[in-house]
C-alpha cells in the first residue's frame, strides 16, 4: 500500500482546508486510517483516526469540533476537513494506514506529508 496526501497550502486564520489521502492497492477498506501532524520543532502527534468502515472516529482534543475525518472506500481515499484553522495548526500533515480494522491497533504505513500553513 502506498499513500499520497494532498490538499495542503497557505490559509488565513479562521479559514478551511480539506486534505485528501489516496491509497493504492485493493485492501484499503480493511484498515483503519489516521491523520498525524508534525509542527516545526515538535514531535509527530495524532490528529484524527477512523475505523475501516468509517463508523468510529476519534480526535485529538485541540481539533475536536473543528476537524472531521472521513473516508470513501470506493475511492480508496481518506479526508480531513479542517475548519476554523489557527496558527497552531501549522504543520506537515501525514496520513497513515492502520494495522487492523480498528484504530487502536496502531499504524504502520505512512504517506509523504502535505504542508499546512495558517497565517495570523
Amino acid at each position: 500500500v502506498q499513500l499520497q496526501a494532498s490538499g495542503g497550502g497557505l490559509v488565513q486564520a479562521g479559514g478551511s482546508l480539506r486534505l485528501s489521502c489516496a491509497a493504492s492497492g485493493s485492501t484499503f477498506s480493511r484498515y483503519a486510517m489516521a491523520w498525524y501532524r508534525q509542527a516545526p520543532g515538535k514531535q509527530r502527534e495524532l490528529v484524527a483516526r477512523i475505523s475501516n468502515s468509517g463508523f468510529y472516529t476519534n480526535y485529538e482534543d485541540s481539533v475536536e469540533g473543528r476537524f472531521t475525518i472521513s473516508r470513501d472506500n470506493a475511492k480508496k481515499t481518506v479526508y480531513l476537513q479542517m475548519n476554523n484553522l489557527n496558527p497552531e495548526d501549522t504543520a506537515v500533515y501525514y496520513c497513515a494506514k492502520g494495522r487492523g480494522s480498528m484504530y487502536n491497533s496502531g499504524f504502520n504505513v505512512w504517506g509523504q506529508g502535505t504542508l499546512v500553513t495558517v497565517s495570523s
